[in-house]
């Protein structure tokens, strides 16, 4: 393995690097990538490795414990894959057309929310295939190289490379933003260790701005560029696998899948285009399904309906949980609570917890 490195590496010297990574840009586009960058993959100890190393000792990433596993591999990509030099990350936008307006449907409690980027195909699955097909590509052209394609997969800084890339800067809400797209698109990225030439990285243009602190329906944004995973409603309803703490319960309203707040408040994602792409198109109408419908879903359903879903992931129990915290959210209402009480001894003790906190919530439980 090693004399294959040797060899790849004095391959490169005779390569026209320029005319590779502009190939890469050309191809990029035509796999229905919206933007690439490339940046240096220097190990060098900075203030994000600091900053990350701190942000795990106070506990912000809660349960999610495979960050601290990680450590600093994610800000070391040689650690992660020896060799490295180079980071190509892409963009791709996920907005499907023609879904029902996000603020109408988390103002409209008998509505489940479901963050826009889950309505359609697992994001993980089609980018992943797209890098590939991207590899493969570099491949033809310049022969055997060192290279791993991710898409929020192991442990990868997306959004600090992206940046390093130019391909936008980190919000205070810590997602990347774009002036020619907001934030809402995907990421991924190709590690290897052709050193290609690489792009500067951009201003940031938060500004003052901090509409997307104030609109944190849980404040878990506790400062500028800085997250608390335990109180976002993104953590709770996806990563967090047992009981919802209660006193957050009533601040998720009807978000079962994800949180797009902060997202939505953002002036920069007035530019945010809707995706091309068929594969995050609207399926099952989850766009604008109540919270009794999804409620109502078996087990069987569930795996049917969300076959191909990034929402499968989550399994048919936190589901449930969460569909029942959006149900004590919601105006009571006869059909609501019947839901809820057909679930009221469900074989889950963790859908049992959360079902009757929601009949709490309407004053039901005592009837039972």
């Amino acid at each position: 393995m090693m004399r294959i490195m040797q060899k790849n590496i004095s391959n490169y010297l005779l390569l026209d690097l320029a005319s590779v990574t502009n190939n890469i840009r050309i191809w990029s586009k035509e796999l229905g990538f919206q933007e690439i960058g490339i940046s240096d993959a220097k190990s060098e100890k900075s203030h994000i490795e600091s900053g990350l190393l701190r942000w795990l000792d106070i506990g912000y990433h809660g349960t999610m414990d495979y960050m601290v596993k990680h450590g600093i591999k994610r800000v070391h990509p040689d650690k992660l894959i020896p060799g490295t030099l180079r980071v190509i990350s892409v963009r791709m936008n996920y907005s499907p057309p023609k879904t029902r307006n996000s603020w109408q449907v988390i103002k409209d409690r008998e509505k489940a929310f479901i963050s826009r980027y889950a309505l359609g195909r697992d994001y993980h699955k089609v980018l992943r295939g797209r890098l590939q097909k991207l590899a493969d590509k570099i491949a033809e052209q310049i022969g055997c190289f060192n290279y791993r394609v991710f898409s929020d997969s192991a442990p990868v800084m997306e959004v600090e490379w992206a940046q390093k890339s130019g391909l936008g800067w980190r919000g205070k809400h810590t997602l990347l933003l774009s002036r020619e797209a907001g934030s809402m698109f995907f990421l991924g990225e190709i590690y290897t260790d052709l050193p290609l030439p690489v792009d500067k990285p951009i201003k940031n243009y938060c500004g003052t701005c901090t509409k997307c602190i104030d609109i944190c329906p849980t404040q878990a944004i506790i400062e500028p560029y800085r997250l608390d995973a335990r109180r976002c409603i993104s953590y709770l309803t996806i990563e967090l696998k047992g009981s919802i703490p209660e006193p957050l319960r009533p601040l998720i309203g009807n978000r079962v899948y994800g949180c797009d707040d902060c997202q939505l408040a953002c002036p920069w994602n007035k530019y945010a285009a809707a995706t091309g792409e068929q594969d995050f198109a609207v399926r099952n109408g989850l766009d604008n399904s109540s919270l009794v419908e999804l409620f109502n879903w078996s087990r069987e359903e569930f795996d049917t309906k969300l076959a191909g879903s990034p929402i499968r992931r989550i399994g048919h129990e936190q589901w449930l949980r969460n569909l029942a915290v959006g149900l004590g959210n919601a105006s009571y209402s006869k059909k609501i609570s019947n839901a809820l009480k057909a679930r009221y001894n469900d074989n889950s003790p963790l859908v049992r917890e959360h079902v009757r906190w929601a009949l709490q919530q309407h004053g039901v439980v005592g009837h039972l």
